[in-house]
């Protein structure tokens, strides 16, 4: 089985009706759903995404979001622990002539970790670091 990184951007584009890529998200969610994979994401992803929800005033959205991810049995959440953070710090210092976030560097030391080549992203990072985007 195929397992894909679920990053930020993604999820945002999933949830909100306004996003430029929410269509194709919708789209690439729904054929998902019939050749599912196995998900991985990271706390600070799940952060990153109900505090995006959270303070454009959509509690409700970001809660229910939260609970689907850490309920989920599909989606494995890596919690960030004292040494990932400090990878992802490296990771994140040595790429100065990137705009990577300290969230992406976590996310592609995870993806190397865990072998896995591909992002459910909109981010061109996740592309500038070697990894496929989907869709």
């Amino acid at each position: 089985m195929t397992t894909l990184f679920l990053d930020t951007s993604f999820l945002i584009a999933l949830e909100s009706k306004d996003d430029q890529y929410h269509a194709t998200a919708m789209k690439y969610w729904q054929e998902f759903g019939a050749n599912p994979a196995a998900i991985v994401t990271t706390t600070y992803i799940l952060d990153e995404t109900v505090t995006y929800f959270n303070s454009r005033g959509h509690h409700k959205k970001a809660v229910e979001i939260g609970s689907f991810l850490m309920k989920s049995a599909a989606v494995h959440i890596v919690h960030v622990d004292e040494a990932l953070f400090e990878k992802g710090w490296q990771y994140f210092k040595r790429h100065n002539d990137k705009r990577y976030s300290l969230t992406d560097s976590i996310s592609f030391v995870v993806m190397r970790q865990l072998k896995i080549k591909s992002a459910l992203s909109f981010d061109k990072h996740f592309t500038q670091a070697g990894f496929i985007r989907l869709p």
